[in-house]
């Protein structure tokens, strides 16, 4: 990329990879338990919404622990994935993007969960007596009323993502150019005499690109906003 060393354009290109992945793969699930949260009336749900908030209370470290537990070749999940699909996380850019997800998740389902809450359960009902399935009207009216907050949620979890480091580095360490994002980058270099420089440029990279990714969802979100009021 123009203006960065070949250092700095890495390790970018991986936050960005990793954030995107991490967020579009965890979107759908996101959006499903937080309907779950903000709907349901069964026992036990408090168990879910404390679950979903774990990574949030755990420091990081321990978080990274449990994903390597769990996720290692050695590991329950992590061996069978291994051995049915070929899909390996420790030590790869893959399980960065797992350790990400899963740290930016809770960010997610709170910001949706709020914005399911927010809607009107009167007008769910009143398209369910028109004949619309659960399905249709869940993607006629609630859907709009509460892409705003998916949007929300989306950018936090992105945000979460490019700022990783705890549960990362202890999950699948700090390889240059496959597991060494923008923060894993910014430590490294403050480790190295004289490198303060390129620590500067990192983090300075880092804020750009935040702030660009709230930007650029207050901006969607309200479009979104218009188009729902003017509907």
């Amino acid at each position: 990329m123009t203006g960065l060393t070949p250092e700095e354009a890495t390790a970018l290109m991986l936050s960005l990879r990793v954030a995107g992945v991490a967020v579009l793969t965890s979107l759908p699930v996101g959006l499903a338990v937080a309907m779950v949260l903000a709907r349901g009336r069964w026992p036990g749900l408090w168990l879910l919404n404390a679950l979903v908030h774990l990574p949030l209370i755990l420091p990081p470290v321990v978080t990274g622990y449990f994903l390597l537990l769990a996720f290692g070749r050695k590991g329950p999940v992590g061996a069978f994935l291994e051995q049915a699909f070929g899909l390996v996380f420790a030590f790869r850019w893959t399980g960065a993007a797992l350790a990400a997800a899963v740290m930016g998740f809770p960010l997610m389902v709170r910001a949706m969960r709020l914005a399911i809450e927010a809607v009107d359960p009167r007008l769910e009902e009143a398209a369910s007596t028109l004949g619309a399935s659960r399905l249709a009207v869940f993607r006629s009216v609630t859907l709009p009323l509460i892409l705003p907050g998916v949007i929300a949620g989306a950018v936090l979890a992105f945000a979460k993502a490019m700022g990783e480091f705890g549960a990362t580095i202890t999950f699948v360490s700090n390889i240059p150019g496959q597991t060494q994002t923008l923060p894993l980058a910014i430590y490294t270099a403050l480790q190295l005499p004289g490198q303060s420089a390129l620590a500067g440029r990192l983090a300075l990279i880092s804020v750009i690109v935040a702030i660009g990714a709230v930007l650029l969802s207050e901006f969607i979100a309200r479009r979104v906003a218009a188009r729902i009021r003017g509907a």
